[in-house]
Formats: structure tokens, C-alpha cells, sequence
């Protein structure tokens, strides 16, 4: 008998990853929340990764999204980030997930993740390097952890916590679509540029929303030497 991280609720190991992923693993989430994740497959947008299924025809062009075209468009950001690729839609339940990791400090969620995850890094290249989105030193303190470690801990792979933040920032839930996408300076520095140079990057986060904390921080290690940055997160 074992217990789901989620809902603390026991359940049989009947039921598996096996059935439910093709992965051979022991379950960490019971079947009743699982079902509720939305894994994105299908037809996706090229550059970030969003499912083609979820919005209008008319919003995307061949198979870039009108954000991405958006984004690539822009001379100081334009290219600097690869790809990114997602684990699930960002539904309600994904969202109170999320909610419960950063503001209940439910650390011990992510694990629930980790199965699904290191099936997602298989055919990255063993000398890329893993950089998790660092949070702001006052966030730091308020949840004693950074649920973007913990994301990339779960790959398996040493991890390299590379870039800091210039300095404290308002929430990006506070803020509306426009505002995440406004102009604004970058809030990211590398630590050591020779780490970087020369290396491909795979930048960690919980969720690609617009997609500019990703390409902020893309660009100041391409700036740094970065071959190349991509990115995974959970949500999308």
C-alpha cells in the first residue's frame, strides 16, 4: 500500500506507470490525480512547445504560435531560446500542484513529477548542462527552497545553479500577459562564465507562461558563451 504525494490517499500498486506512461517505475501519485494531468502531445508549436489543439487555427502560423512569431520578431530576444518542451497543460489541477509546491511548501510534490520527467530528457546530450530559473533572494527566504532545483534534481543529472537574480522582482502571477511580456531590464546574471562558454544549456522552470523569464535568462547565456539554451518545464 502507498500513499499519493498529492492527496495523501492510499492506494494499491495495481495500478502503474507502466499501464499509464509505458514506464517502469514505482507510482508516486495515485490514478485519481493523475488522470487529472493533462500530458501536451500531438501537434505542437515548434519553438515553445504549446499544443495546437488548445487555441485557434488563426493563432498560429505554419508551426511557430503567434507569440513565438511575436517573440522572434523582437531584435534583442529574437533566437535566443531554442525550444522549450513541456510536461502537461496548465490546468486547474496543475495549477493548485504548483500552488502547493511554492506556497504551502510542499517540496516533496515535485518527486510525483520525476518519473514523466527523466522519460522527457532521454537523447539530451550528456554534456549539456542543467540550469534551474533562480528565484529572487528575498523569495528565496520566504520558501527556503527553489522549486526549479528541486524540478531539475529529479533528471538525474548533476545540476548547475549558474544565474542569479539582479535583484528582487513583483510576482509574475501578480502580473497580466502584457506585463510579463513588456519590455522591461534583464533580472539575470551569469555566476561563471567559463562554465558556460562553449556548452549547450537546459534551462529548468515550473512553467513557460509567456515565455519571457526563459528568454531573459537564454539571453544573458548566450551572452556568456552558450552554444545553445533550450528549456523544460511542467506546465505550459
Amino acid at each position: 500500500m502507498s500513499y499519493c504525494l498529492y492527496c495523501h490517499q492510499s492506494y494499491s500498486e495495481t495500478w502503474s506507470w507502466v499501464a499509464f506512461f509505458g514506464l517502469k517505475t514505482e507510482p508516486l501519485l495515485c490514478q485519481s490525480c493523475t488522470v487529472k494531468l493533462e500530458l501536451i502531445k500531438g501537434d505542437i508549436c515548434r519553438i515553445c512547445g504549446r499544443s495546437f489543439s488548445l487555441f485557434p487555427e488563426q493563432y498560429r502560423q505554419g508551426d511557430s504560435c503567434y507569440d513565438c512569431i511575436r517573440w522572434e520578431e523582437d531584435e534583442e530576444l529574437a533566437g535566443v531560446l531554442q525550444q522549450n518542451r513541456s510536461l502537461y497543460v496548465y490546468n486547474d489541477f496543475l495549477k493548485e500542484v504548483i500552488s502547493k509546491i511554492k506556497y504551502r511548501g510542499d517540496a516533496e510534490l515535485v518527486k510525483g513529477f520525476y518519473p514523466v520527467m527523466r522519460s522527457k530528457l532521454k537523447g539530451i546530450s550528456g554534456d549539456t548542462i542543467l540550469v534551474p530559473i533562480p528565484l529572487s533572494n528575498e523569495r528565496h527566504y520566504e520558501r527556503r527552497f527553489n522549486q526549479a532545483d528541486i524540478i531539475a534534481r529529479g533528471f538525474n543529472r548533476d545540476v548547475h545553479n549558474l544565474l542569479e537574480r539582479n535583484a528582487h522582482e513583483e510576482k509574475q502571477s501578480k502580473k497580466n500577459r502584457l506585463e510579463r511580456m513588456k519590455k522591461k531590464d534583464n533580472p539575470f546574471i551569469v555566476i561563471d562564465n567559463n562554465s558556460i562558454r562553449g556548452h549547450s544549456v537546459l534551462l529548468i522552470d515550473d512553467v513557460y507562461t509567456t515565455g519571457s523569464t526563459l528568454r531573459y535568462a537564454a539571453k544573458v547565456l548566450i551572452e556568456a558563451g552558450a552554444i545553445s539554451v533550450s528549456s523544460i518545464t511542467l506546465g505550459r
